[in-house]
């Protein structure tokens, strides 16, 4: 039963006062048992939060900006954390440096323009104490996804 709410919610999920109601009616069982099923696969990690998945393009936020910066090994966990507490970071990462390529710490930034997120970057690399960092631009999105259960 877990797997068969796993996957409905994945690619369905009712807008309206009663979202759980409606998912039991789908998975013939009650309103407090999917609540009780989802409060345990959140408490296991299974599931790691309900959420939802904004178009950033469509909603207006077309500059994406994948930063990197040089994180001394001790200190990556602690920069990493400040990284991702900015809202407009959306996926931040600690990746092996490449031997041409020496930077650990990778962080999505969504901004409407380049300025807004060149200025938010600046922001982060103040607050953080690394003013070395490297931008890769997003030029065209082929896929957006999340991890699906099948």
């Amino acid at each position: 039963m877990d797997w068969k709410l796993i996957r409905l919610i994945q690619d369905w999920f009712p807008i309206e006062g009663r979202p759980y109601l409606e998912i039991g009616k789908r998975l013939g069982i009650n309103e407090d048992e999917v609540m009780e099923r989802l409060r345990r696969l959140i408490s296991l990690g299974v599931i790691r939060r309900l959420s939802a998945s904004i178009k950033h393009r469509k909603a207006g936020f077309g500059a994406n900006g994948m930063v990197v910066w040089n994180v001394e090994d001790d200190r990556v966990e602690e920069i990493g954390r400040k990284i991702a507490e900015f809202p407009e970071v959306t996926h931040c990462y600690e990746r092996p440096r490449l031997e041409d390529w020496n930077y650990n710490i990778y962080a999505m930034i969504h901004g409407r323009t380049r300025d807004e997120v060149i200025e938010k970057i600046e922001e982060i690399s103040k607050t953080i104490g690394e003013k070395e960092y490297r931008v890769v631009w997003s030029v065209k999105e082929y896929k957006k996804t999340h991890f699906r259960v099948r």
